[in-house]
């Protein structure tokens, strides 16, 4: 019973977007695989749009990779201009460690951020082990996560107003 009403819980959520009057974003967006964080980037873009954010309170940053999201996210906090912060970025297991560094690095900097900044940081990055996956979570086959994180976004910007000021 918990179950199926949480399922039919869950879906109509995804479909039900708080409005956010004067929304700010700032998305951190890491070049590499660009391909994969190009297309995630839409998607989010594409949302805002889709439920009436301007595009002009949606501010778009690249850093050269995954690791440097934190540090991108971190100054888009400071400044105290966002509501919300969106780290996009994509990892594909490779042959060596390297993988489990980079995953262990955002991962961990993007908790630190959500435990220290007064601003929600949504984490969007990818951790794929082939590319056939990682395109289809970039608006493939599956869904494009890019959307989801803005959805995120805009659901924590509406529980911080609510809840933390």
């Amino acid at each position: 019973m918990s179950t199926e009403l949480n399922k039919q819980e869950g879906s109509s959520a995804l479909h039900t977007l708080p409005h956010v009057d004067g929304l700010t974003v700032g998305i951190v967006c890491a070049e590499w695989n660009d391909q994969i964080t190009g297309a995630l980037l839409q998607g989010a873009l594409d949302l805002f749009a889709q439920e009436g954010y301007p595009s002009e309170n949606i501010t778009v940053a690249h850093v050269p990779g995954t690791v440097e999201l934190t540090f991108g996210a971190a100054q888009m906090a400071r400044t105290g201009r966002y509501d919300a912060i969106i780290m996009i970025g994509c990892v594909i297991r490779g042959g060596t460690p390297h993988f489990d560094y980079v995953c262990d690095n955002v991962t961990q900097g993007c908790a630190q951020l959500n435990a220290t900044q007064p601003v929600p940081v949504i984490f969007c990055v990818l951790t794929c082990d082939d590319m056939q996956q990682a395109l289809d979570r970039a608006g493939g086959a599956l869904c494009n996560k890019g959307t989801e994180a803005a959805e995120a976004a805009i659901k924590m910007a509406h529980f911080a107003r609510n809840f933390c000021h």
